[in-house]
């Protein structure tokens, strides 16, 4: 199969897959080469994500892949991720989708396991409750088919995100920035559950009103994910991220 000459246009959209692959990587999401970040291509010719074998905090624009609707490798080079139906069927059934995140979040994955409600007892928490995060439950296995990646974007339906249980999680977002940083913050939020359960039984968090009038201005993505930027450039002696 030819393959798709990279444009200018397709070029920008490498730089901010790797970007994003970067900074989760700088904020420990990964699991070695596992994981991956994808962006809705805006000619509807599938999905951009990096190459497999390579981790977050390696990922370049060469890395980077446009993926066909049926995980075909239109642009790029190497081998794409065999979950690649996570971010096709997601994005296919949700036209306010433009990115997603898979990642097997350590605290997430951990906290998904008690079958605990998710509770939100910080700021982090109220991005994703009221009501309680959805938990696909189909599987703890890989989605390699279309039939597994449906399942999953029908369990997250119109939400930000779910728990993979036994596996990771899945965030969605109309930006990069809006999947990339609902991934941090739900991790966050399962790490500070996780804490604070530890310590003994849960006794306090927020009601659902006060988490829906918190989760309209505690944290803006644009805002966070610059800050991030900033950190991992910090963390690599300055250097491009």
């Amino acid at each position: 199969m030819s393959k798709t000459i990279v444009t200018a246009r397709d070029q920008v959209i490498r730089e901010q897959v790797a970007v994003a692959s970067r900074v989760l990587g700088n904020e420990d999401l990964g699991d070695f080469a596992l994981g991956h970040v994808s962006l809705r291509d805006p000619d509807g010719r599938g999905v951009w994500m990096k190459a497999t074998g390579w981790g977050f905090e390696e990922i370049t624009p060469d890395l980077v892949q446009l993926l066909g609707w049926e995980g075909q490798i239109l642009a790029g080079e190497g081998r794409r991720h065999v979950e690649y139906p996570i971010h096709t069927e997601i994005i296919r059934a949700r036209r306010d989708v433009n990115s997603v995140v898979h990642a097997h979040a350590p605290h997430a994955v951990a906290f998904a396991a008690l079958e605990e409600p998710l509770r939100p007892i910080s700021h982090e928490g109220v991005i994703f409750v009221p009501p309680d995060i959805v938990r696909f439950t189909k599987t703890g296995d890989l989605i390699l088919t279309r039939e597994l990646g449906q399942a999953l974007a029908q369990t997250l339906g119109a939400r930000n995100a779910a728990l993979m249980v036994h596996h990771g999680i899945v965030t969605a977002g109309a930006s990069v920035e809006a999947a990339v940083v609902a991934a941090i913050l739900l991790e966050r939020a399962c790490r500070k559950q996780l804490l604070a359960m530890a310590a003994g039984e849960l006794r306090t968090w927020s009601s659902d009103e006060e988490a829906l009038s918190k989760r309209s201005r505690v944290y803006s993505p644009e805002l966070i994910y610059t800050y991030l930027i900033r950190k991992a450039q910090t963390s690599h002696g300055g250097g491009a991220v």
